[in-house]
């Protein structure tokens, strides 16, 4: 999972395999931790919102899984504070 933040956005770009994982009802995750904080973000199949708490970040996709799914959508987005966009990036490494 490769993540991005903007102000007031943050943009996730998952390859085939977390989309395969995250379809089994698996979430994924990505943290980074450093003296005295660090963040997290988490991907939740079976989740509905975004919400936040101090460095970390869920974010629910069950309501846009099927979308995220289809062959021709690129990826969805979820609206509101942040706004989370969360893209495939399927590239020849697991081709």
């Amino acid at each position: 999972m490769k993540v991005r933040f903007t102000p007031g956005r943050v943009r996730v770009r998952i390859d085939d395999l977390e989309l395969a994982a995250l379809n089994r009802g698996e979430p994924i995750h990505a943290r980074v931790n450093w003296p005295g904080g660090g963040w997290a973000l988490t991907l939740d199949p079976l989740g509905h919102d975004v919400a936040g708490d101090g460095g970390t970040l869920a974010v629910g996709l069950a309501p846009l899984l099927g979308t995220l799914s289809d062959p021709a959508q690129e990826g969805v987005t979820l609206s509101g504070e942040p706004r989370v966009t969360v893209e495939k990036d399927f590239g020849p490494q697991h081709a």
